[in-house]
């Protein structure tokens, strides 16, 4: 392999939403890598607007960086003004850098991974939140959920976003096709293994996907979204450390907002993960609250409407109106094992295009 490859093979495993890897690579010359962005926003209604998108493809570059630098390289990242939001391009050139180390994040890379389980309770300790601040500055900072009470402030406002997600229906074909089921490792979608449900929610969902009849049957009559909710959003809220927010400087505006804090993103998971703490995240209320804040049109459901606006108004007051509209990610943390069942990443071969 040359360099440029040698790279990529490691930073291919960036983090992005239901593990769809919305990238794609060229390689123009051994010390130039021409990264080709999409979002979902065609098929996703998590994505209307491409921001989760920009989030992964920030995460990606930010792992491109890391990656280099255990080749003794560093990598200018431009990303090509005229190119549009929905189809971005990012030039990445490699140079030499004599008497760089590697990033100490560099190890971890291919050890992250996302905790759906319940985690260890006890706080976390100070020089760990020491490190997972001083890791998104100087651009962004994080505002803490801890102790009991803060834990449920943010449990309770996940457990009311689940029940609009698992009742809307322009979601249930992401989630029809997102799940790779009886499956501990996925190379382009989640395998059930990895969900955090019981095997008897899990044989439900199984059930209910297989048509939006059945789970709109499931969710009216028989209280379909409640087992989920409890096992996969109220009990692994309380059970952690804490939840986080990666708080901009500034309400994020454009492409270039939301790739920093992809960047800033990544860099906290990676010391979470060298610090050996777990992650998930539950980035989705900000998605609503902002579709409610910007006026997008995201269903023609007047009932996902109205828990849409609740959902904003719930996150509103639990954040606060200031940082609500500057934060970038949400999440929760905590000790424990590491997930077995994950999701991976498509072959590399697949993910480069000639050029």
């Amino acid at each position: 392999m040359n360099r440029a490859l040698d790279i990529l093979d490691l930073a291919r495993w960036a983090p992005s939403g239901d593990n769809s890897q919305p990238w794609r690579f060229s390689i123009p010359s051994d010390d130039r890598i021409v990264v080709h962005g999409h979002d979902t926003r065609a098929h996703c209604v998590y994505d209307l607007d491409g921001r989760p998108s920009q989030i992964s493809i920030g995460a990606l570059l930010e792992t491109i960086a890391i990656a280099a630098t255990r080749f003794g390289l560093m990598a200018d990242i431009q990303r090509r003004r005229e190119a549009p939001d929905e189809a971005p391009l990012f030039d990445v050139s490699l140079r030499e850098s004599p008497g760089m180390g590697e990033d100490p994040l560099a190890a971890f890379i291919t050890e992250r991974r996302v905790a759906r389980r319940p985690l260890a309770m006890r706080a976390l300790a100070q020089d760990e939140r020491e490190a997972l601040e001083q890791s998104v500055a100087p651009g962004f900072a994080l505002r803490w959920f801890e102790g009991m009470r803060g834990r449920a402030r943010i449990a309770g406002l996940n457990f009311a976003n689940a029940q609009l997600r698992l009742t809307l229906p322009e979601a249930y074909p992401v989630h029809r096709d997102v799940i790779e089921w009886h499956a501990t490792t996925s190379e382009d979608r989640i395998p059930d293994a990895a969900l955090g449900a019981s095997g008897p929610s899990l044989a439900t969902m199984r059930w209910a996907l297989t048509s939006w009849r059945r789970v709109d049957t499931l969710n009216r009559y028989l209280a379909g979204t409640l087992a989920p909710r409890i096992e996969m959003d109220l009990v692994p809220g309380l059970a952690c450390a804490a939840h986080c927010v990666i708080v901009a400087r500034e309400p994020p505006r454009d492409i270039d907002d939301y790739i920093a804090a992809g960047r800033a993103l990544q860099r906290f998971w990676l010391t979470a993960t060298r610090l050996k703490l777990q992650f998930q995240p539950g980035y989705t209320p900000l998605v609503f609250a902002r579709y409610v804040r910007d006026g997008v049109r995201f269903t023609s459901d007047a009932a996902a409407m109205r828990r849409a606006r609740s959902v904003s108004e719930r996150l509103r007051y639990v954040l606060t109106p200031e940082i609500e509209s500057r934060a970038v990610f949400i999440g929760r943390i905590g000790a424990g094992a590491p997930a077995r069942a994950r999701s991976v990443r498509l072959p590399l071969e697949r993910l480069l295009r000639e050029g």
